[in-house]
């Protein structure tokens, strides 16, 4: 059950929380006790101490309802924790319900901080699905991703998420300069993005550019020649199709039961299959073991085990609240849940997260989670290969692969894939 403060009402609240009177008047995040507040005196944190932040960002706290990262980026990432550990809420609810504000009227949260960007991808968007039959409303977010996704990653590369000014022919910004940091940025995303998904990046911001070009508000496209440059794989109709770390990161937000917690968890942060899912029982979990696993009998490629690197913490916790498996059924024969109901539950949670209905083109299902989990891997041992090269250069030998093969013993390789793989899987769940 989800831990809860005491209401308003309720007598000696101040004896019991002595904290609440030294800390008033709140100044700064720091000074907020968030986990000991009620949802009231939240709401009034907030006007006293993130209300005036986001005045001094230039935002109106009343309609411009701030992102995750934003809140997260400037201290008080301990709001939205007490929201969804103490009462069991998002920070959008928060706002809606306990505010009072209007959720409609602040639209999709593009967390782009220059304002005639975010226009300008809205007014693109806007003429793109005015002018094309076909355009879908899966199609559309897909694209307002791919569009906000490429900003931040230039904000992040950058330090400025206007794409406008180094497009522009007064520009103090040299075209040759303008190319650099499109291509700059694409390599930056290779960090944290699978190939085929930063492609398809790329096609939605070259479309967009191309868009001003036409306009004549852009004097040149700086992604012209980018997918020669870096030679990009893409995956074909029959490749399987991975949730990218922002969409892992939205549905973990979004998450506010036990069940959907353990949901993606089990999905994007175990890899594990939705039929796996479903049978999960709590003795296949060996969570006080040196190197926490999940054993199965049965499986696929036969019986085996699967590390559990991260989402400890939320199997515990999971795990507290039910007896035996756990997502059980009363109504089922076998005890627990079916494959098509973890779906169903997955799909619930994706559109509460707004993650597109169809991703790159093929449409949402709970496999793209265990795929997000392969392409983290793959990347993990791509980054172990690299982080074992200077071992190479000492020893004189010309591969990593060697080294890492016969210099490393078998123990330290599993804790260094443990260490690589929690690291990728605690950012895109949004941990620290």
């Amino acid at each position: 059950m989800p831990k809860s403060a005491d209401s308003d009402s309720e007598p000696g609240q101040h004896d019991t929380f002595p904290r609440l009177e030294r800390t008033k008047p709140w100044h700064s995040a720091d000074d907020v006790p968030w986990t000991l507040l009620t949802e009231a005196q939240l709401a009034d944190a907030y006007e006293a101490v993130v209300a005036p932040a986001l005045r001094s960002d230039g935002y109106d706290p009343e309609t411009n309802r701030p992102s995750y990262e934003w809140l997260s980026n400037n201290g008080f990432r301990g709001l939205t924790y007490a929201l969804k550990e103490y009462h069991d809420t998002t920070f959008g609810e928060f706002w809606n319900q306990t505010l009072g504000h209007d959720t409609e009227s602040s639209g999709y949260d593009w967390d782009i901080e220059h304002d005639e960007t975010r226009q300008s991808f809205q007014q693109y968007l806007e003429a793109k699905q005015a002018a094309a039959d076909d355009w879908t409303d899966s199609t559309r977010k897909s694209m307002r991703y791919r569009l906000a996704r490429y900003a931040r990653s230039y904000r992040e590369r950058h330090g400025t998420d206007d794409l406008l000014s180094p497009v522009n022919a007064d520009s103090d910004i040299t075209e040759t300069e303008a190319v650099d940091r499109c291509r700059e940025t694409f390599a930056y995303m290779s960090n944290e993005y699978a190939e085929s998904t930063i492609a398809r990046v790329h096609d939605a911001i070259r479309t967009w550019y191309g868009w001003l070009v036409e306009r004549r508000v852009a004097t040149i496209n700086p992604t012209n020649g980018a997918e020669d440059w870096f030679s990009w794989t893409r995956s074909s109709d029959t490749d399987p199709i991975a949730l990218d770390a922002e969409h892992v990161r939205a549905m973990f937000d979004a998450a506010v039961t036990s069940r959907d917690r353990m949901l993606i968890v089990a999905l994007a942060g175990w890899g594990l299959r939705a039929g796996e899912v479903a049978a999960l029982h709590e003795d296949q979990l060996h969570l006080d073991a040196d190197e926490p696993y999940i054993q199965f009998d049965e499986r696929k490629n036969g019986p085996g085990t699967v590390a559990i690197v991260f989402g400890e913490d939320v199997a515990r916790q999971h795990a507290a609240q039910v007896e035996g498996y756990l997502f059980p059924s009363e109504r089922s024969q076998t005890g627990h849940v079916y494959g098509t109901t973890i779906a169903g539950w997955f799909h619930d949670l994706a559109n509460k997260a707004e993650v597109p209905e169809e991703i790159d083109g093929v449409a949402r299902k709970p496999h793209m989670g265990r795929r997000f989990w392969y392409d983290a891997y793959s990347r993990t041992t791509q980054d172990l290969l690299e982080h074992v090269q200077d071992i190479a250069d000492e020893q004189g030998s010309a591969s990593a692969k060697v080294v890492f093969e016969d210099y490393l013993t078998d123990k330290r390789k599993r804790e260094l894939r443990r260490e690589f793989m929690r690291e990728k899987l605690a950012s895109a769940f949004g941990g620290p």
